[in-house]
């Protein structure tokens, strides 16, 4: 797809950002979910003030791919102290890459991860990691495909179930 833009995310952007993660977290993980644990992650994963407090860190950024002025996917690279885990100055987490499922294999996570790879080389980071759910098969081979290798294993919280998440880096 050549029509796709990638723009930063600012504070005036929350209601969309809300929306574009929301709806890409339940396309992508409700089946394999409880409606239960669903409903209290989006709550409070999404809340306003949650998205607020992230998109006003100095060491996170957010970014919407749009296509014809629509959102259609995110993502959010997290630096230093606001990593979720390794709280490593010379690393760039991507916390998350999200595609709306009607643009999936349309080359928008891609881009997105391309953009994530221009930040790292800017910031002049040692390597790139990330955490993906051990079942997400199409998100582990996305990330293996573009080099990444697993080296750990973290407990990630959806509700009150206890999911592995496989870490995954890419040195640079």
């Amino acid at each position: 797809m050549s029509n796709i833009e990638i723009t930063r995310v600012w504070t005036d952007d929350i209601k969309q950002l809300q929306i574009i993660g929301k709806q890409t977290f339940l396309e992508t993980f409700s089946e394999g979910n409880s409606e239960e644990n669903m409903k209290m992650y989006l709550e409070e994963g999404f809340a306003e003030e949650k998205l607020l407090s992230e998109l006003q860190d100095p060491n996170a950024e957010f970014y919407f791919a749009t296509s014809e002025g629509d959102v259609i996917g995110y993502l959010k690279l997290n630096f230093g102290d606001s990593q979720t885990e390794l709280k490593d100055n010379s690393a760039l987490e991507i916390e998350r890459i999200y595609v709306l499922k009607d643009f999936h294999g349309k080359g928008v996570g891609q881009l997105l991860y391309k953009i994530a790879l221009e930040i790292a080389q800017m910031k002049k980071v040692s390597y790139v990691w990330l955490g993906v759910w051990e079942e997400n098969p199409r998100a582990i081979s996305f990330y293996k495909k573009n080099g990444f290798e697993e080296f750990d294993k973290h407990i990630f919280k959806l509700g009150d179930d206890e999911q592995t998440d496989i870490m995954m880096k890419l040195i640079l």
